[in-house]
């Protein structure tokens, strides 16, 4: 599903696409688009994309007024490939992107922590299940970062994640 999303390729994409938006949120997910664990958070940031362009029902067409006012998404495959030997090294380093996959938010070229109960408040490092949860997650970020705030706590605490 990651080929529905638009990928930035190089770290001038990743920076220019943080840059250029001054009013919405930028979702990038970094990872690798052949891996399990990407696949399944695409198909939500696949579905919410989906949301955005269809209006074919009412429901739809609800949410997507809400969610293209102040979501952007975007994919960036931080795997080698044939092209690129790395395609964002700096940002591997800056923002510990280890994990398979990595989803992290940017509000105003500012890079937006989320307290999801983790201990990581830099990142998603782990597919979210439910889209109406990351629709949430979303909401909340923008609303934080509007009001000046780094730091947003999330709707959910997701600290016992493993426990259900």
């Amino acid at each position: 599903m990651s080929y529905m999303i638009t990928h930035l390729n190089n770290g001038w994409q990743v920076d220019q696409a943080i840059l250029a938006e001054e009013d919405r949120v930028v979702i990038i997910r970094f990872g690798h688009d052949w891996d399990p664990t990407c696949m399944r958070m695409d198909e939500i940031e696949a579905e919410l994309i989906t949301l955005l362009t269809l209006t074919y029902l009412q429901t739809l067409y609800k949410i997507a007024a809400k969610i293209k006012n102040f979501a952007v998404v975007y994919v960036v495959d931080i795997s080698k490939n044939f092209s690129y030997s790395l395609q964002v090294p700096d940002f591997n380093k800056m923002y510990e992107l280890y994990d398979p996959c990595t989803v992290m938010f940017f509000f105003r070229n500012k890079h937006i922590m989320v307290d999801l109960g983790t201990g990581n408040n830099n990142k998603i490092n782990w597919p979210m299940s439910d889209g109406q949860e990351f629709i949430d997650i979303i909401e909340t970020v923008y609303r934080g970062a509007r009001k000046g705030r780094g730091l947003v706590v999330s709707p959910k605490d997701y600290s016992t994640k493993y426990k259900y």
